[in-house]
């Protein structure tokens, strides 16, 4: 069970109601059979539910003692007696969305607290919460059901929709935000774009960022995270779109929907990603590039060209999957073919 000093449990739950909240189909157990809690599949108890999904897993899953699995259903033969069984085409989705009913995000607790600042013609929306030594800048406006974490920082005339988490410490200027957008620990949204031009004399003249940053409907940024506004026009990331933390967004980056950042990638200016993107940890992309829809660009790859769409990438500079390792292959059998030879000598 997850710890009830840092986690909200909402209490008990018939099978029934895991059922339906997981999107799953009762294969065997009584409907009414009480759990108390998710827990993974080597840890869970008999009141505990937990899920199994793929070969590696098929051990684990035939020595659990938790009293429901989700499976699909060419596992389902692999689950013990005891044990309840929920068909799933997903087994993860259905157990994120089953954790989600035991374990509901925070309700906000209405109310400014004192030591908070709020400027002049700033618009809070009912039933949120403004935490201490935050800050909400003038005429910006938040929605109803908003947290807004201890000195965190909402510059003047943001918006932030219904819903919306601002963690702690996190900050965001030039910013419009949609419903359920996130922003965890110190994360930076709104900040001036890295933009210069070097004069005659070699002094760098900083290029004023007039632009803004646009977040989508449950867009998240995560912690520590940096969104650059825009130069001219606006930085926009698609709704649904996620980055992990310590993730860079340059200006003018522009994402579709869904798009994911994986931790320490970057993403230079005026780069246009489509919808449902991949970034992998480590990717470096240069600007003004193209990534097509569904593409996906692996861990530490360096891209400085266009993507199409549904296309893997790997490597830097990268290039097409297949392509990355058969060349990783390639330098394998030369490196070994060089062993062999310096011990014939």
């Amino acid at each position: 069970m997850a710890d009830p000093r840092f986690h909200i449990h909402a209490g008990t739950r018939t099978l029934e109601e895991v059922a339906r909240a997981g999107g799953a189909e009762i294969l065997r157990g009584d409907p009414a059979f009480s759990l108390t809690d998710v827990a993974p599949l080597d840890q869970a108890g008999p009141g505990e539910i937990a899920f199994a999904e793929g070969r590696r897993n098929r051990d684990a899953l035939r020595a659990t003692r938790a009293g429901a699995v989700i499976v699909a259903a060419a596992m389902q033969a692999d689950v013990p007696e005891q044990a309840a069984v929920l068909l799933a085409r997903s087994p993860q989705l259905a157990f994120a969305r089953i954790a989600g009913l035991f374990h509901p995000p925070p309700v906000p607790r209405p109310g400014i607290h004192p030591t908070a600042v709020v400027g002049e013609g700033a618009e809070i929306g009912e039933r949120s919460e403004i935490g201490p030594y935050a800050v909400i800048g003038e005429g910006a406006k938040l929605g109803p059901g908003c947290i807004v974490g201890p000195h965190a920082v909402i510059g003047p005339n943001c918006v932030f929709g219904a819903g919306c988490r601002i963690h702690a410490q996190a900050s965001a200027y030039f910013c419009l935000a949609g419903n359920g957008v996130v922003l965890h620990q110190g994360a930076r949204v709104g900040n001036e774009g890295f933009g210069f031009v070097p004069d005659p004399s070699g002094n760098f003249v900083t290029v004023p960022q007039l632009g803004r940053v646009v977040l989508e409907d449950h867009v998240e940024i995560g912690a520590n995270s940096c969104v650059d506004r825009g130069a001219a026009g606006d930085t926009v990331l698609g709704a649904g779109t996620r980055t992990d933390n310590l993730v860079m967004i340059g200006h003018n980056v522009r994402t579709g929907r869904g798009c994911i950042i994986v931790g320490q990638a970057g993403i230079s200016g005026s780069t246009v990603l489509g919808d449902y993107v991949t970034v992998a940890a480590q990717a470096g992309l240069t600007g003004h590039l193209s990534i097509g829809t569904k593409a996906r660009i692996g861990a530490q790859a360096g891209v400085m060209n266009d993507v199409p769409a549904g296309m893997d990438v790997l490597g830097s500079p990268a290039m097409p999957a297949r392509d990355a390792m058969r060349g990783f292959a390639a330098v394998r059998r030369l490196a070994a073919k060089k062993v062999s030879t310096d011990r014939t000598e």
